[in-house]
């Protein structure tokens, strides 16, 4: 079996548990319309989805009267307010996994579906700037997942072919990209009920520690 050379990783859900961050302050924005999501609703139909398509549905789904762009900027512009302002925690065992593959001397891209100002944000507070040798955000894409491009502009900076690329995500959306790009994909989900809608990926775990000892069990790098 080829072993893996580099490895491409989501950020929200997958590194950063940010699900959280994102559904308060989207219920900041619809509690002016009289609106609440819940969480389980918020996990289910609208992580991992970008930023205009959540906005789209929303606005379609609650009739909410403020314009498109409107609805998006706001959404941009309170994120980044309250990035300022909030701690958001890394996921389960993502510390002492990514310095395991940094000891290893993995090559290593994050490949996200948020802004590159919202990137270097919490890079600022977590750290994680140190493991990557290329970001690929939404600010460098046309189209965001589940379309490939991103990964497939990632694959092409971080130089290794797809076979040794190994991807890390957390939600539907973003597996589809990276098997719509030919990558392999590792889901880690620690929501057990979203396992079946991740059924296509390579391998499911319920978090960083389980994934890597089946990478260590059999060699995958």
């Amino acid at each position: 079996m080829t072993k893996f050379k580099a490895l491409l990783f989501d950020l929200d859900g997958t590194l950063v548990d940010s699900e959280h961050f994102h559904y308060r302050v989207w219920n900041e924005i619809l509690a002016e319309s009289d609106v609440q999501l819940e969480y389980s609703d918020f996990l289910l139909n609208f992580a991992g989805i970008p930023l205009p398509g959540n906005a789209k549905r929303l606005k379609e789904l609650y009739e909410i009267a403020s314009p498109l762009e409107v609805l998006i900027t706001r959404k941009e512009e309170l994120t980044n307010e309250r990035l300022r302002t909030s701690t958001i925690e890394l996921m389960p065992y993502v510390a002492e996994t990514m310095d395991f593959f940094l000891t290893k001397g993995m090559a290593m891209a994050l490949v996200t579906a948020s802004k590159r100002p919202d990137v270097d944000e919490l890079f600022k507070k977590n750290g994680l700037g140190k493991y990557f040798k290329l970001l690929v955000t939404r600010s460098d894409v046309t189209k965001s997942k589940p379309d490939p491009e991103s990964y497939n502009l990632a694959v092409q900076g971080i130089g290794f072919p797809k076979n040794e690329c190994l991807v890390f995500e957390d939600t539907v959306n973003g597996l589809l990209a990276a098997k719509n790009a030919d990558l392999t994909c590792f889901a880690i989900q620690g929501e057990e009920e979203s396992h079946v809608k991740l059924a296509s990926a390579d391998r499911i775990f319920k978090d960083f520690r389980a994934a890597t000892a089946y990478i260590k069990a059999n060699e995958l790098i």
